[in-house]
């Protein structure tokens, strides 16, 4: 079943690049979460993507917004990561792809790695937009516009 603009999106607990377990009742339903899936960290296009979401995060701030970047990289992968682009938002480790299931993010390349797609998810817990795009940056750009278009609505 793939999941659709305007489902209620599912909740799930994952771990973070510090290893603290992130359970996704702490935001869903209770503020606005752009909760995005990339293939890998380290690679040139995974980099511009993270890197893009922390150059406007305070955008994302203004809309009172949570970014959360999601991949089946372990955490201490995330944790170089993170730290290296200095990031100020959450990466989870999904190595089992549980959540990539749930959320219904396939597999490209032969099944080697995850699809490039964000979701934007409204106060109440709903899914009010889905990106999906292999362009790393464009993610950006469709998350802000569809905090903004729910902002003036």
């Amino acid at each position: 079943m793939r999941i659709k603009i305007g489902a209620a999106a599912p909740h799930f607990k994952l771990k973070d690049q510090d290893g603290n377990e992130f359970d996704s009742h702490q935001c869903i339903g209770k503020q606005p979460l752009v909760l995005f899936f990339y293939p890998k960290d380290h690679t040139p296009g995974c980099t511009a993507e993270v890197c893009s979401f922390r150059d406007h995060y305070e955008d994302f701030e203004a809309h009172g917004a949570k970014v959360i970047g999601v991949s089946s990289d372990s955490e201490k992968s995330h944790h170089k990561f993170s730290k290296r682009h200095r990031l100020p938002f959450l990466l989870l480790s999904d190595p089992s792809n549980t959540v990539h299931r749930l959320y219904n993010v396939s597999r490209q390349l032969f099944g080697l790695i995850s699809k490039r797609i964000t979701f934007i998810i409204n106060a109440e817990g709903i899914i009010i937009e889905i990106h999906d795009s292999f362009m790393a940056t464009s993610h950006i750009k469709q998350s802000l516009n569809a905090l903004k278009l729910k902002k003036n609505n």
